[in-house]
């Protein structure tokens, strides 16, 4: 009897969404080592280290806002990497603003 206690039981679709939701994590992951790379001194060790340790998206979307912080701003490469990253993060995540745009609310004149 195939059951609960057996982790490859499932549904075909199923199994495909597995693989699917694992190659989403592993293009993002692939993304953030790309952008971390080049990051100078301990804060871009940092990054490396958390980023290359992940194992979900959860982890990788946890260290977004201090990736974002770290890329130069005003540099044409950073600036293709800081939109590639985005565009993965709202492949996966609803709310993946980084935190400039997503917590700021506009002001109202008075």
């Amino acid at each position: 009897m195939i059951g609960p206690s057996h982790p490859g039981a499932g549904m075909p679709q199923d199994r495909l969404a597995r693989l699917a939701a694992r190659q989403a994590f592993v293009d993002l992951k692939h993304d953030f080592m790309f952008a971390v790379a080049g990051l100078p001194g301990e804060r871009g060790e940092w990054l490396r280290d958390h980023v290359r340790r992940a194992e979900d998206p959860s982890a990788l979307h946890q260290v977004r806002d201090a990736l974002f912080a770290a890329l130069p701003a005003g540099d044409v490469d950073a600036s293709t990497v800081r939109h590639s990253l985005q565009t993965s993060l709202d492949s996966l995540f609803c709310d993946s603003l980084p935190p400039a745009r997503s917590r700021s609310a506009p002001q109202r004149a008075d």
